[in-house]
This record gives structure tokens, sequence and C-alpha cells, in this order.
């Protein structure tokens, strides 16, 4: 591929991108073709899934359906859910599959204008073929960091051109996926700073632009939701949440973890960066100031919040694929083998695992899904007591409040399992709102699905006391305790 570029770049650019268009649509397509084996992979497309329903059947963002996250995933589910129906996740694995495609090509116009077609062309396969590299659960999803990563490449595109406006737009879009994605604009700013002359008034001209692009959709989207529930719910929320204290061995037990797994992934990005950093070679030009910002403000964008979840990893794909095909211009042809090779060979692994795996957890949340539908009506709400929110969109039922999993009221989110799980570490207010939501229309079923953690409702007085007096126990599903109301208040 990367060998084929600089002979079809001399043809002229029309045909070089005709030619690595849409062999980074299929080879994309090829990695990701296990995401779709797999009705759920991980709690976040199940509690995306949920509030869509809860969405379209006319509930309020930040309101009545609520989250840690900005609101455009979201607001993009609902989308698919309007066009393409509510009862498969296809659509949006389809247009995950399009975020990585979309990622790659923009990462190929950065590097083929730094360095060159055989670059640009590097570039792009080895984010493709690295972008799989995690446990499938984390790299199979449609969630919010593959989604994040084409506004993240499109905010250094736009940079690198000098459209500082459309930057901050594109900074404010990564924002709007996810917090984190807002890492980008200290690279953004890098490259204005290096590359707009003070003189004049142009350099603060810039700064002023990309501002004001950055600054303008926030603004928006806070008026169209509120202001202040948007600053509770993205910001000053999840304090707690992010608390270091409680669970250290175990955060920091997934953070080796999924470092090491994510590190084998990339290893074909990683060698050739280390080899010419160890190599005393001229690196100016090539390994450039903005990318190892970029990646330094990825990297504490993966670290934000101490939780360590594969997932988050992806944010640093990016800026490692440049570095990668940067590194490469530098070395000799046989490592620019060596790296192709070695990515399609842990792609291929990753790849497989995917093919041949499941969500331990699906096969129960199907089972406690089925045992909500027998119990209930369509228009019979439900409270499933867990942090397993596809279970709602399984079994076909609306919730019975705004908080879909038990963490948002606990703090057990992240797997906290030390002492900042309780009511009292739940999200700010969150519990005199769930009493007054169950009080309005007690749910027909609560299912009690924490099997013992640290959540479970022996632990949460006034939840044990609401299933004890108004709820009978009729079944246990997989550990899960089925509670059917009794009919008395």
């Amino acid at each position: 591929m990367a060998w084929s570029a600089r002979r079809l770049a001399r043809r002229g650019p029309g045909r070089y991108w005709l030619w690595l268009t849409p062999l980074v649509l299929a080879l994309t397509t090829l990695t990701r073709l296990p995401s779709f084996g797999q009705p759920v992979w991980n709690p976040d497309e199940g509690f995306l899934a949920t509030q869509a329903r809860m969405l379209a059947a006319g509930g309020v963002m930040y309101d009545t359906v609520v989250d840690r996250k900005p609101p455009l995933v979201p607001l993009l589910y609902q989308g698919a859910f309007a066009l393409f129906g509510d009862g498969s996740l296809w659509p949006l694995r389809l247009l995950a599959l399009v975020s990585v495609a979309v990622t790659a090509l923009l990462l190929a116009s950065i590097a083929r204008r730094r360095w060159g077609s055989r670059a640009g062309a590097t570039a792009a396969a080895l984010c493709v073929l690295a972008s799989v590299g995690l446990n499938p659960e984390d790299a199979q999803a449609a969630n919010f960091e593959v989604f994040m990563l084409p506004f993240t490449a499109a905010a250094m595109w736009c940079a690198d051109r000098r459209r500082w406006a459309a930057a901050g737009a594109m900074v404010a879009a990564a924002f709007l996926v996810k917090q984190t994605g807002g890492a980008v604009l200290l690279p953004v700013l890098v490259l204005l700073w290096r590359g707009v002359p003070s003189g004049g008034g142009r350099r603060l001209g810039a700064l002023s632009r990309t501002l004001v692009g950055f600054a303008a959709p926030l603004v928006a989207v806070g008026l169209l939701f509120g202001i202040g529930r948007c600053l509770f719910w993205m910001v000053t929320g999840s304090t707690s949440y992010a608390a270091f204290a409680g669970s250290e061995l175990h955060i920091l037990g997934r953070a080796l973890a999924n470092t090491t797994l994510f590190a084998a992934g990339c290893v074909g990005l990683l060698v050739p960066i280390l080899v010419v950093l160890r190599r005393r070679v001229d690196r100016r030009g090539v390994l450039t100031v903005d990318l190892w910002v970029w990646l330094s403000a990825s990297a504490l964008g993966v670290v934000t919040g101490f939780h360590f979840f594969g997932h988050y990893y992806l944010q640093l794909l990016p800026p490692l694929a440049l570095l990668a095909a940067g590194a490469l211009q530098l070395l000799s042809a046989e490592w620019l083998r060596f790296a192709v090779v070695c990515s399609v060979v842990v792609c291929t692994a990753f790849t497989a695992w995917a093919a041949h795996t499941a969500r331990p957890d699906l096969d129960h949340s199907r089972r406690v899904a089925q045992a909500v539908r027998e119990r209930t009506t369509p228009d019979e709400k439900v409270l499933l007591w867990g942090m397993n929110p596809e279970q709602y969109w399984l079994a076909d039922r609306m919730p019975a409040s705004r908080y879909l999993t038990a963490g948002l009221l606990t703090n057990y989110s992240g797997g906290r399992d030390g002492p900042m799980v309780g009511e009292r570490y739940g999200m700010p207010g969150s519990w005199p709102t769930l009493l007054e939501e169950l009080a309005a229309e007690r749910p027909r079923v609560i299912v009690d699905d924490s099997r013992g953690k640290p959540y479970r409702p022996g632990r949460m007085p006034r939840l044990k006391r609401l299933l004890t007096s108004e709820y009978q126990r009729v079944a246990v599903v997989d550990g899960a305790v089925v509670w059917v109301h009794t009919g008395r208040r």
C-alpha cells in the first residue's frame, strides 16, 4: 500500500485519493466486521440505546434523560433509530466504521502534506490496523471515543491549513462527543503559535477566530439544553466519579492491563518511533512538536478520571499513527515493511479474537430481559438495579428512572469497590430525584442485579425499605433477584 502511493502520486492527487479511499474503506470494513456479530458490546452501547429510546418517547436531555457525557452521541443514536428502527445497533456500527475510515483519511492528508504520499498511505494504514488493538468490547463498540476520533483529526487538519475558525469548531465537536476530546485544543494552539507570525495582530486574530469557533458550538448547546444543566452533567457533577481514592489497586491493575494490551496492538507504530528516538538522527521537521503535544494531551485525556477503560486509549491513536509515519520517513524501507507486516499480523489476531468472542454478561442480560418481559406489559416501567443498562433495551421496557445504572446513584461506576460507594457518593441530588420518580409511578418490576456488589440494596437503606415494604421476591435469574410490586403502598 505505502510503496505504491508514491508512484500513483506522480499521476496527480486525484488518482492518489481514488486509490487510497476505497482501500482504506475496505481495510476498515475487514477489521470491523466482527462488530456486527454482537447485539451489544459494552454497557456504553446499552446506555446510549436506552437513552435514544427515552429521547424518542419525549425525554429531555439533561432533565429526564441524563448521563455524565455530552449530548452528540445520544442524539446520533436517536437519529439512527428514527431512520432505521431501534431494534438493532447495526446502523451505529456502520457509522463507527465510517468514523475510523474518515479519521484514517484525514491523517493521510496531514501526513501527505508534511512528508509525501507514501507517508500519507502509511499513516492511514497504521491507524486502521491499530484501531482494533484492544479488548473487542472496547475496540468494536460504537462508543464515544470512536466517534470522537474524526473530529480530533479534523481539528488538526484544519489547523495544519490555518483554517482557525474551523479548527476551533472541530475541537468543540470533539468535546461535545466526549469531554476529553477538547484536549486537541492544545496542539491546535501550538500550530497557531508556531505557524502565525506575531506581527500586525495576525496571531491575535487567528487566536480569536479559533476561540470563537470553539466557543460558539458550546454556547449553542448550552442554550439548547440549559447552560446550568450542561455544566452540571458534563463538568461539575462528576467529582466523586473522578476521585482516585477507594479502589487504588483495582484501578492500577486495570491501567496496567489495558496499557499493555494497547501497546501490543500498536507495536507496529511504537517500534519505529522508539528506534528513531534512540538513534542520533536529525528529527526536525518529522517528529514535530505539535504531534508530541497532541499525544501528551491525549494521554492526559486517558488518565482523566483514573478509570483506564480500554476504549479510552483510542484517543492516543491519531497522534501515534502520524508520529509513526513521520518516523518511518527517517528509516529504511525494511523498517516500513516491518511496521506494516507487524501491524497486519497483530490486527489479524485481534480481529480473530473479536470474531470468536462474546461479551460474558450478554447471555445474563438476555435472561434478565426475558424475565422482565414475562412479568410486565409494554407500557409498564421497570427499574433495573445494576450496571447493565442494555437490559432495558433488550427487554423493550422503559426505565422508571432517569438513572439507568446504579453507578450514577452510588459512584460504583468504573469499578469502584472501596469505601467511596454508597448513597452519599452518588450524583448530587440523585436520590431525592429517584424517590420522587418512584413515588410518581411505582415500577411494576425491580430487578436487583447487584449480585453481591458494593451497591447491593442491603447497603442502600431507602431502596431496601421500598423493596421490603411494597415488593415481593418472585424469582432469581442468574443471581439477579426479581421483585414484583404487590399493589400496595
